[in-house]
């Protein structure tokens, strides 16, 4: 009787077009990641817990600057199953909607100065006289390109912000004048190897990569530091001109508090094991709680913008994100 109810209800499931091992199988195959070089850490801590609870998944990471990262996919057609980006504007512009439905907002960040105990001066610094040293013949410091990676173009927006709050008018040009161009790394990870081998004194990263490399740092106001949220509208007035899709074309970044995003993409090759490492992510207790470990204060609940877009997420997502501007 038992394997004659079995036998009706695998028939009602192919009749209503479902496919009973699918939904039924474990995660398995390879996962591809892109995201932002500032997630490589706690997303190798994820990587790690994942496919130890899903030995059949391969999580295949790829690691740079947001915007190169968003163009890989866009432009290049690079496949991928999900992105990451240290700024959720760039799945906006970039992904959606031709290569992704949805952003969810998961995290934030600030941007700090980073430093080693070789790094001259570096017994003198503070979140006071920051850029007193920065102007100092000598002085080496540097930032990750602006038109391949948010941290870059954040970087700017904190030296501009820098001479608002501290009112000093020019001081922005002064900054930039002492600042070589071939101190301008592709990413801002790149820039930590540079000050740990004593040939850069100082470099801009954001406030939990700074934590994970054990780095020295200078935490700034919050007037500056791109953290604060609730001072979008003070943000607002730092823009920098980045490159845009086309060749020659720019785009105005405006300055906002950081705030990182992910999508599934729309040609994903592997949707069920996307949803489930996501679902991981989100979860309070799972890669949230070590984002919240690494120095990255998580969004608990993460957000998205409209109930559409909520309404557009897989099943197994929905209950983990709310509704929020």
């Amino acid at each position: 009787m038992k394997r004659l109810q079995f036998i009706i209800f695998s028939v009602m499931l192919m009749v209503s077009g479902i496919d009973m091992t699918q939904s039924m199988a474990e995660p398995a195959g390879k996962l591809i990641i892109f995201h932002a070089g500032s997630l490589s850490v706690p997303f190798a801590a994820m990587e790690k817990y994942f496919e130890s609870k899903y030995p059949q998944v391969d999580i295949l990471r790829e690691a740079g600057g947001s915007t190169k990262m968003a163009r890989m996919i866009s432009e290049v057609g690079k496949t991928a199953d999900i992105m990451a980006s240290a700024d959720y504007k760039v799945i906006d512009k970039s992904l959606i909607p031709s290569h992704a439905n949805w952003n969810i907002r998961f995290a934030s960040n600030q941007l700090v100065l980073c430093y080693t105990k070789n790094s001259k001066y570096a017994s003198e610094i503070s979140q006071k006289n920051w850029h007193q040293i920065l102007l100092r013949n000598g002085v080496v410091w540097g930032h990750s390109d602006p038109n391949l990676d948010p941290c870059g173009y954040r970087s700017l927006m904190v030296l501009q912000l820098a001479e608002k709050f501290y009112n000093i008018p020019g001081l922005y040009n002064q900054l930039i004048a002492n600042r070589p161009k071939r101190n301008i790394r592709p990413k801002s990870v790149e820039l930590i190897s540079l000050m740990q081998t004593g040939n850069m004194d100082y470099a801009w990263e954001y406030l939990s990569v700074a934590i994970q490399h054990k780095l020295k740092y200078v935490k700034l106001d919050d007037h500056i530091n791109l953290g604060n949220y609730q001072l979008d509208s003070y943000y607002s007035h730092a823009k920098v001109l980045v490159s845009g899709k086309k060749p020659g074309s720019s785009i105005q970044r405006i300055g906002k508090s950081c705030t990182y995003g992910i999508t599934l993409i729309k040609n994903s090759p592997n949707k069920s094991s996307a949803v489930a490492f996501l679902d991981y992510l989100f979860n309070p207790e799972g890669g949230l709680a070590i984002l919240d470990n690494m120095g990255q204060p998580p969004f608990i609940p993460c957000r998205v913008p409209t109930k559409i877009m909520k309404d557009n997420l897989p099943g197994a997502l929905k209950k983990r994100v709310v509704v929020q501007n």
